[in-house]
């Protein structure tokens, strides 16, 4: 699973990957004809949404479970649709971001399979969705082969261009992904766009611009579902750069419009533990993990438990971890920058480094590079390391997470004025950017007799 964004250390909706990163923001229709009947003539699909569309990454697993039924009961009848059975095959990839439930990706994959064999020259639905599916179990490079496939038949969709500069995003092609956000927002801007747009600033540093583009993406919001989306990244946006009160705000606002968000309870969650609300932090995390197993989330209860000295509650939470991860693997997902963080700091450092070897491969984005760096730190290769976590920094990003690795490895290094400017710059970016290692970022700086 993908952090959906570099700023912290968290899996996408994915797949989530979460997000924006590799298939966040799948949205908006492709705008395939409907369903034929034998005569010719459109035939209505028995479900929310009409065969060829793609759904809204916002959609709610309720809604694409209703258009997921509808179209298996319209394929029961109409077994050789190919568009249906590509609308099909989307619903499952993003019902398993919804729902943090990989077995729907050989699903997707059987149901794509099937409408390619029907058609595989003007089919770009299926096309759209087999680089989804890549997308989402990390298969970057086949993502980005099936996307160019899909706008090589249809170059005026906007949404293929989203997942085309997702694709060239996980691949470490910054400009070339800039562009093909560019182009979405020139063919068709809105939501959907202007969130990715959001996201190209961030990863240059102009917060203020990120900042801007995901009001504008929140301004042309017209859903409950697409209002609450983007203000999960507006609060999260606020959190990575040192503002919690803003990013409670924001996740509150989101949490009237969507009560039963997970995301949203997440978010809330981490303002809540920076501001010292401790107890309602560990509802909401309670709450999130609940509903919706997102890793990440797991992940950040268990950090927060163990900076509390609750280690035996802490180590539960890894342990519920480990399970997911398995999950996804035996699905068919690619591991990569979490697992490669989650072994250096709670696992086995050698893991570590063996899954960051095999990430940064796959995924040469930013966030790998950061983990594949700690890894190598980890396990005492520090020259390395540093040349991995100056590549993680290279676009200006303002992530708390890079400087501090950075800053340790600097340390470990003797480069001591190196060091000491890499932890203050995590703090001065977010001085609660996770519960474990924004402390050891203030000890590590009263160790080298420096304040913030």
């Amino acid at each position: 699973m993908t952090r959906s964004r570099p700023v912290r250390r968290r899996l996408l909706p994915v797949a989530a990957v979460g997000v924006l990163g590799a298939g966040l923001f799948l949205a908006g229709g492709l705008a395939l004809a409907p369903a034929s009947s034998d005569a010719g003539r459109p035939a209505p699909v028995p479900a929310a949404r009409a065969a060829g569309t793609v759904p809204e990454a916002s959609t709610s697993a309720d809604a694409l479970a209703t258009d997921i039924a509808g179209l298996q009961q319209h394929l029961r009848d109409q077994p050789d649709d190919a568009p249906a059975l590509g609308t099909l095959g989307l619903d499952y990839v993003q019902q398993a971001r919804n729902t943090v439930d990989p077995s729907y990706y050989p699903k997707a994959e059987a149901v794509l399979g099937r409408s390619l064999k029907l058609d595989d020259r003007e089919n770009f639905t299926a096309m759209a969705g087999m680089a989804a599916l890549e997308a989402a179990r990390h298969n970057f490079a086949s993502a980005l082969d099936w996307s160019q496939r899909a706008i090589a038949v249809t170059p005026d969709n906007a949404t293929l261009y989203g997942i085309l500069a997702d694709a060239y995003t996980q691949l470490g092609r910054y400009p070339e992904s800039f562009d093909a956000v560019q182009h979405m927002v020139d063919l068709r801007p809105g939501t959907p766009s202007l969130a990715r747009a959001s996201y190209t600033w961030e990863l240059r540093g102009d917060v203020g611009t990120a900042t801007a583009d995901m009001q504008r993406a929140l301004d042309d919001a017209n859903t409950p579902a697409d209002r609450g989306f983007t203000l999960y990244h507006l609060a999260q946006l606020a959190f990575d750069n040192g503002d919690p009160r803003t990013a409670l705000a924001k996740a509150e606002q989101g949490l009237r419009l969507l009560p039963g968000s997970a995301d949203l309870r997440e978010a809330r969650a981490r303002a809540e533990a920076a501001l010292g609300s401790t107890d309602a932090a560990l509802a909401d995390y309670a709450g999130a993990v609940a509903a919706v197993p997102q890793p990440a989330y797991v992940l950040e209860l268990g950090e927060l438990l163990q900076s509390l000295g609750r280690t035996q509650d802490a180590e539960r939470q890894y342990q519920v971890f480990r399970s997911e991860e398995k999950l996804f693997t035996d699905n068919g997902v690619a591991l990569d920058s979490d697992q490669t963080l989650f072994e250096a700091d709670h696992g086995d450092p050698a893991k570590a480094l063996t899954l960051g070897e095999n990430g940064l491969r796959t995924r040469p984005f930013l966030e790998m590079h950061d983990a594949y760096a700690w890894a190598l730190h980890r396990n005492g290769r520090d020259a390395e390391a540093l040349e991995q976590s100056q590549q993680a920094t290279a676009l200006g990003t303002r992530n708390a997470l890079f400087h501090f690795h950075q800053g340790m490895i600097d340390k470990s290094l003797g480069r001591l004025d190196q060091a000491r400017a890499e932890l203050r710059q995590a703090l001065a970016v977010n001085d609660s950017f996770n519960p474990l290692q924004a402390p050891a970022a203030r000890a590590a700086l009263a160790e080298l007799g420096a304040d913030r």
